[in-house]
């Protein structure tokens, strides 16, 4: 029995001993991976190299320098023609637990909308590699053409689900012109917009060029009552603000945007109802085009 007891405690020491040391071996754990395993980046017209971030769990007293690759199967980005690596290796500093690998991307031959992807893989001892995040990360590389107002002023044709629903004539689209807003530098006038008479302000955010937001520039008012719901159901005016359903863009590369709004009718500020959540396309179109749609479709 005293045998026993004596083996018992032997093995219920040897497992609380091989706990402790899992434990100390996890916690000092060195793992490196790419800070992400997709993400996006901008490729701008006079944008040098970016970043493409990569860390470590811990920091060593001696500079690590590991190797990159490209896995061309899982790409569709091509090397040299529409990126290039600044290196295919990259150093942690001693002292450091980061570190990143520098892409360029090439602007002239990247093609808006086509977003290619580069497959980046991390070759090192596959103890450094933490199963949850493996070794690979996706690089998505987005064409952003620098803003340029004058691409949103003209004659544009604006396709609308409200003018679809509400028009009495039946059309859904509109041939309108905007221009410049003589005080706001990131704003348009957009003239007769739903209905003639009634312009609008729309306001383009290009604070970030992955992220090119377009809004209503405050509540606006769109049109009468009379003109689309035959009566008034309120102080007869139409309003309209960004809907909170959907986000908005212009796209950057090309003259279109489209904008979900949200219509309204207020009575003595106090609202009546809602008419709904619309989705509007606004694309800008030549003077050759325009005299066209006049001449062929009415617009």
């Amino acid at each position: 029995m005293k045998k026993f007891k004596y083996i018992l405690v032997i093995v219920l020491g040897a497992l609380l001993c091989s706990c402790q040391e899992h434990y100390i071996e996890y916690s000092d754990a060195e793992y490196i991976m790419f800070a992400d395993t997709l993400k996006a980046y901008a490729v701008g017209q006079e944008d040098g190299y970016f970043s493409v971030p990569v860390v470590s769990t811990v920091s060593c007293n001696y500079d690590r320098v590991i190797a990159v690759e490209v896995i061309d199967t899982e790409s569709s980005a091509i090397e040299g023609l529409h990126y290039s690596l600044e290196s295919n290796t990259l150093t942690i500093p001693a002292g450091s637990n980061k570190t990143e690998l520098r892409v360029k991307g090439h602007y002239e031959n990247l093609e808006s909308g086509n977003d290619l992807i580069i497959c980046l893989n991390l070759i090192m001892n596959e103890k450094l590699a933490m199963d949850l995040y493996g070794t690979k990360t996706k690089v998505q590389l987005v064409k952003t053409c620098p803003f340029d107002r004058n691409n949103f002023c003209g004659w544009c044709v604006l396709s609308s689900t409200f003018l679809q629903n509400f028009n009495p004539y039946g059309s859904y689209q509109r041939l309108i012109k905007t221009k410049p807003h003589p005080t706001k530098e990131d704003c348009i006038i957009c003239e007769n917009w739903m209905n003639d008479g009634y312009d609008i302000v729309l306001r383009f955010d290009t604070s970030d060029p992955l992220n090119p937001v377009v809004s209503m520039d405050g509540e606006q008012i769109i049109s009468d009552e009379g003109s689309f719901f035959g009566m008034a159901h309120g102080d007869d005016r139409i309003r309209a603000i960004n809907s909170y359903l959907y986000d908005s863009y212009y796209y950057n590369c090309g003259s279109y945007l489209y904008i979900w709004t949200a219509m309204y009718v207020n009575d003595l500020n106090t609202s009546i109802g809602t008419v709904g959540h619309f989705y509007n396309i606004m694309e800008w179109v030549s003077d050759e085009e325009a005299r066209r749609l006049q001449e062929e479709n009415g617009m």
